[in-house]
């Protein structure tokens, strides 16, 4: 409610002004009209979704997102020339009208352009702007740009509604590519191409809403009427970011919000599955590619050995992690390549089991530590995450319990959006992170964590994929066993390099893979169509409510 204060008048007779007053007070009471809650607070008056999650975005700004609570917003602001259908990993045309036409050698594609489209400030869209977004998304440089600067050599708008993208070398997986969700379509007269000239505080795309508000704890989105494709089932869409996993289950349970999704703690998803089950609302599962695993920075004592890097693989516990962590929400996972996919090899299970203290114990023994002069790591991840808590805290019981002296922990944290700005700077030594693919394929586990451009043994990476995860991992032959993955056309012929790159990831161990788990989101009753997409983006366009 706002409260206004009045100028002061000058009143002749006292009489006046009490008759006045009480007539005023008079007709409000008799006369004042009900109290409603901001429209932020609750979307229950109309067909408004309400959102609630623990994920606060960091940047709204797609040449520079490639964190969940970004990517999240973006993909449903924006379009991209490929997307996936709900419920499958088909790709599918967006912007584009049909599948690109691929030159024989592999480098050429040629994809035509949807006409009539235009974006939420009226500019038309055209080959000309997805040129201009595409070449922005690389020359930015933001944290992916590598996605594309990588693999793309020219892109070129080649008729109106024409586009032509030649590759530096062939790569099977491009299309796929394309439907990341910050590769989309921007207004040229938007945003600025240049290094660092990023936009965090805007988006203009050519999506089914366009942003009306933007707090620092919600977000507001309307439909935007102008739209080219099938118009939202909603009327737009209220996003409520929680500081806590306690304070979403309790808006969601209250019923403050109409859909609950990220980040809850098990036991919270497991009390809100029982009340499912018994009618109370709607529990929805997702069977997802997303992992979690440790980043081991290899720039960072003493870390930067690969004996330490070896014992904290050997000292994980992923059952003890998915009992007490995940309530058996989770599937222990051995390879960085999760396996969804047939070509994952559990690699790290065969080199060094689960909690194998005493292989463990002979690593650091080996690197010259000892009780009176133990290894200590400092691990971190983004307060928002309830369960990297509870693991960081069950590797810190299992060092100080079984590891003999020889291995102290130091758990820190840090708000999300922070986390996910400074990991690429090299300040955690460790640190305990979620991975939700940006396209479906095995390279999405590979290239973007080992993958460096300019680097040496000696500094590790200083430009590419692993500096961005905040490993710094460097290896020529790993970028050798990258190169060949991608350009190999023959499906026999890439999985023997896949298989060969998992098991070099378990000998040099520049990360820790922990689990791969399901995801669930919570719907009150009348509230439909809640699904995600294949990369775990909450579709908001489908939902609705009665």
């Amino acid at each position: 409610m706002t409260w206004f204060s009045f100028t002061a008048r000058q009143w002749s007779r006292v009489a006046k002004f009490l008759s006045l007053f009480c007539l005023c007070v008079l007709l409000a009471v008799s006369c004042a009209p009900p109290q409603h809650t901001a429209t932020l607070s609750s979307g229950k008056s109309d067909n408004r979704i309400t959102l609630g999650t623990t994920l606060k975005p960091r940047t709204l700004d797609p040449a520079d997102t490639y964190e969940l609570p970004s990517l999240w917003l973006v993909s449903n602001m924006g379009d991209r020339l490929y997307s996936y259908e709900p419920g499958s990993t088909e790709i599918k045309p967006q912007l584009a009208t049909a599948l690109p036409k691929i030159s024989a050698d592999g480098l050429t594609y040629t994809i035509p352009l949807r006409q009539g489209v235009v974006f939420h400030d009226q500019t038309p869209f055209n080959a000309k702007a997805m040129e201009f977004s595409i070449q922005r998304f690389i020359e930015n440089k933001g944290k992916p740009s590598f996605l594309l600067s990588d693999t793309v050599d020219v892109v070129q708008a080649t008729d109106e509604y024409e586009l032509t993208i030649r590759l530096k070398k062939p790569f099977a997986a491009f299309t796929s590519l394309l439907a990341f969700s910050g590769a989309c379509a921007l207004s040229p007269t938007a945003y600025q191409i240049g290094v660092g000239k990023f936009e965090p505080n805007i988006f203009v795309g050519t999506g089914p809403y366009q942003l009306a508000e933007y707090g620092t704890d919600s977000l507001k989105l309307d439909v935007f009427d102008k739209y080219w494709g099938k118009k939202p089932a909603n009327q737009g869409v209220n996003v409520q970011i929680q500081t806590s996993p306690v304070n979403l289950f309790n808006a969601f349970r209250t019923g403050a919000v109409d859909v609950a999704y990220l980040s809850l703690q098990p036991d919270q998803i497991r009390t809100l599955e029982a009340g499912g089950k018994k009618g109370d609302w709607q529990t929805i599962t997702a069977e997802g590619s997303v992992v979690t695993y440790m980043v081991l920075n290899r720039n960072q004592q003493p870390l930067d050995q690969p004996e330490v890097r070896g014992a904290m693989a050997a000292m994980i516990d992923r059952s003890l992690i998915n009992e007490r962590v995940l309530f058996g929400q989770g599937e222990p996972l051995y390879s960085m390549i999760p396996t969804t996919f047939n070509v994952s090899q559990p690699f790290f299970k065969d080199k060094y089991g689960d909690a194998n203290f005493d292989q463990a114990k002979e690593l650091l023994t080996s690197a010259g530590f000892s009780p009176e002069n133990p290894a200590k790591v400092q691990i971190w991840y983004p307060s928002s995450s309830a369960n990297r808590s509870l693991a960081a805290q069950t590797l810190k019981s299992l060092a100080d319990e079984k590891m003999g002296g020889l291995l102290q922990i130091e758990i820190s944290t840090v708000e999300s959006a922070t986390f996910f700005k400074d990991i690429s700077k090299g300040i955690y030594p460790a640190a305990l992170v979620d991975w939700y693919p940006d396209f479906l394929d095995p390279d999405n586990y590979v290239q973007p964590f080992l993958s460096c451009q300019v680097g040496s043994n000696a500094q590790g990476c200083q430009d590419g994929g692993s500096k961005n995860q905040g490993s710094f991992y460097y290896s020529e032959a790993m970028n050798t066993l990258i190169a060949q993955q991608r350009q190999e056309q023959n499906p026999t012929a890439r999985e023997q390099v896949l298989i060969e790159i998992q098991k070099q990831v378990a000998n040099d161990v520049p990360y820790i893979p922990l689990w791969q788990t399901k995801d669930y989101i919570f719907a009150h009753k009348g509230v439909n169509n809640v699904q995600l997409d294949p990369t775990q983006n909450l579709v908001y366009q489908t939902i609705s409510k009665q």
